[in-house]
């Protein structure tokens, strides 16, 4: 049994926040849930595709965000309570459908929850999503807790119903993917047919009537959230400072006021409704204080929105001063902690804290630098992807055209840096690889005779090569597209995908032919192996130097860790310590010094090479790759 299924309402669990939110979502009655994978967000719509058989759900990875949010509508408009997950890049390519839906508006609950990731851990951006509450205006919660992400998405769906308007969850690495303990409520086990009530068309037309009554529906949620238990104070009557906080800041708020000593000094007002502000609320605690501290994650949101309402307000309160992210205060970019929060009240406050003696932090310092080696991003032993990448190094080097590589978000990002013998040179969205390539192929007319490789991942052109390929096809570019076929959503969790042949919940579906699909949109198609290094190598370089028409090479090679589960190894790989010269052969340690594959060790008594038997996954690649000849791959 999942431990999002139990149905024991007073029983306490241990739950990642996704986890929370997906059993909020549950005890909330939903009956869709559609989702691109993206972390932090993934595991909310992993854990429901475990339960979707138990509870009746329809649960699916959609090929891209704003797919994924229609569909939830569609649940929505026909009575069912709809949840759409997505990181904060996948926000924007659903943005062009939700700043429609809020003039049409929903029926049954709708609750959109996005995952904004600071510091940008695994994003190529920061990006502060909550910018589309206002953009679009639409009420926002922001989950503090393990026990508020379940509690707030759950309310989420009845604030929904009751304004008639999607409501946007928003949360962040540190409350996704931390754990804590969570109370759990009683599971509905409700049937209701659905049906789309053709008396009330959904449409964002007529505009300007559709506005005002949106303009309505946010003024009742700003109403709503006056007396939302999400919004609380912690502190005395008259605080010396005021933090006005949210989302993880709680949190780390709370450690630095009680690691502190200052809970007599410093109150803490926790806003989870942060948009529409709980004006009275607010005004009520700004009446009481003169100096404000903001601490919440990405951009001063709601650091902007309280000064705000304050410059409406400034002559019944006085004059105040702000300290946040847009002063300078905390830092505007990166992730927030405790210790910088802690360090801000000391220098506001004028307290002393040493959160450790000197000395040791010093020799903690020194231990870890002796003793815990250096772990660059690299790819994974046996990855399919290194192989492409020293085949695109090779035959860019043959061609001699100062060519290079223009790729996107993935595994597949790592070839920037030495495990991709730093080949990709452009780094943006899903699917500008190919975008970009494809306009780089319209510059020949004027001089331009670099090549471009464009590379993307399997389930990268089902969410958005597609168009690119398109495009290039219908507007006679030059594109060679370097199609790498993992079979897997390995960036994100190994979730399937159209050409997978199976659904979010294991059932069997369709296989989608990327071949076919390839040929369909225009390009010439040719399949290749990574791991038959010098072919591909050759077909590469041929491609490269035919300057007419789209082109797509797919490379066809299962992920390392998901054949590792099912599959034994290719090859038994062995150096043979008398044919490896070590530091004297002249390659300049090509094996484990430039190509770099974790199985590969070197071992610095014998001055020799050799193979890591735990990591290595048997590819046979480096034996190719070796110019002594040194390393030895046996058939399993």
């Amino acid at each position: 049994m999942s431990i999002i299924s139990q149905d024991a309402p007073g029983k306490t669990v241990l739950l990642m926040g996704n986890e929370a939110i997906a059993r909020g979502a549950l005890e909330a009655g939903i009956k869709v849930c559609a989702a691109y994978p993206g972390n932090p967000s993934s595991e909310i719509t992993g854990s429901l595709s475990g339960v979707a058989d138990e509870f009746g759900l329809h649960v699916e990875w959609s090929v891209n965000e704003k797919v994924a949010l229609e569909v939830a509508t569609a649940a929505s408009f026909a009575g069912l309570r709809g949840l759409c997950t997505m990181k904060q890049n996948g926000l924007n390519v659903a943005s062009d459908f939700l700043l429609n839906l809020n003039l049409s508006g929903c029926e049954a609950g709708l609750v959109l929850v996005v995952a904004d990731d600071p510091g940008a851990l695994s994003s190529t951006n920061e990006e502060d999503s909550r910018a589309f509450a206002k953009l679009g205006d639409f009420p926002l919660l922001e989950p503090a807790t393990f026990q508020e992400a379940k509690e707030m998405t759950k309310w989420a769906f009845d604030l929904s119903e009751d304004l008639g308007l999607p409501v946007l969850v928003r949360t962040v690495t540190r409350v996704s993917h931390a754990r804590g303990n969570v109370l759990l409520d009683e599971l509905p086990r409700l049937t209701k047919k659905p049906l789309f009530d053709t008396s009330k068309p959904r449409v964002a037309l007529p505009v300007l009537l559709n506005h005002e009554l949106l303009r309505d529906k946010l003024r009742r949620a700003g109403e709503v959230f006056e007396t939302s238990p999400f919004n609380f104070f912690r502190g005395p009557e008259k605080p010396e400072l005021l933090i006005i906080t949210c989302g993880s800041g709680w949190m780390y708020s709370l450690e630095a006021v009680i690691n502190l000593d200052l809970s007599e000094r410093v109150g803490i007002l926790k806003i989870g409704t942060t948009w529409p502000l709980p004006e009275q609320m607010v005004l009520n605690h700004l009446k009481k204080v003169k100096h404000v501290l903001f601490v919440e994650e990405v951009n001063p949101f709601l650091e902007n929105s309280v000064k705000e309402f304050f410059a409406q307000n400034c002559g019944d309160l006085g004059v105040k001063r702000f300290s946040g992210k847009a002063s300078g205060t905390l830092p505007d970019i990166g992730e927030l902690s405790p210790d910088i929060v802690i360090s801000r009240l000391q220098d506001i406050l004028k307290v002393s804290y040493e959160p450790l003696p000197a000395e040791y932090a010093l020799r903690a310092k020194e231990i870890s630098a002796q003793l815990v080696p250096e772990r660059p991003l690299g790819f994974c032993a046996g990855c399919p992807h290194r192989a492409t990448y020293w085949a695109i190094k090779n035959a860019l080097a043959l061609d001699g055209r100062n060519g290079f590589v223009a790729g996107d978000i993935g595994c597949y990002s790592l070839g920037m840096g030495p495990s991709g013998f730093s080949q990709m040179k452009t780094l943006h969205a899903m699917g500008s690889g190919a975008g970009l390539a494809g306009g780089f192929g319209q510059l020949n007319a004027f001089g331009f005779d670099q090549p471009v490789i464009a590379v993307c991942g399997d389930s990268t052109f089902y969410h958005a090569v597609m168009p690119a390929l398109t495009n290039a096809s219908y507007n006679k570019s030059n594109l060679l597209l370097l199609l790498l076929d993992n079979s897997a959503t390995a960036m994100t969790g190994f979730q399937p995908h159209p050409g997978t042949g199976k659904t979010a919940t294991g059932h069997e579906a369709p296989i989608l032919d990327l071949e076919v699909i390839c040929k369909a949109l225009g390009a010439q198609v040719e399949m290749g192996d990574p791991f038959e290094v010098e072919g591909t190598t050759e077909t590469i370089l041929r491609l490269l130097q035919d300057v007419e028409g789209v082109k797509v090479l797919i490379l066809r090679r299962e992920c390392a860790l998901v054949r590792g589960r099912t599959q034994k190894k290719l090859f038994n790989m062995e150096v043979e310590q008398d044919l490896c010269l070590g530091e004297k052969c002249g390659c300049n340690r090509l094996c484990t010094r430039v190509f770099k594959c974790p199985g590969l060790i070197w071992d610095t008594i014998a001055d020799r090479a050799g193979i890591d038997e735990a990591i290595c996954t048997g590819c046979g690649v480096c034996a190719d790759i070796c110019p002594s000849l040194a390393i030895r791959k046996e058939v399993v």
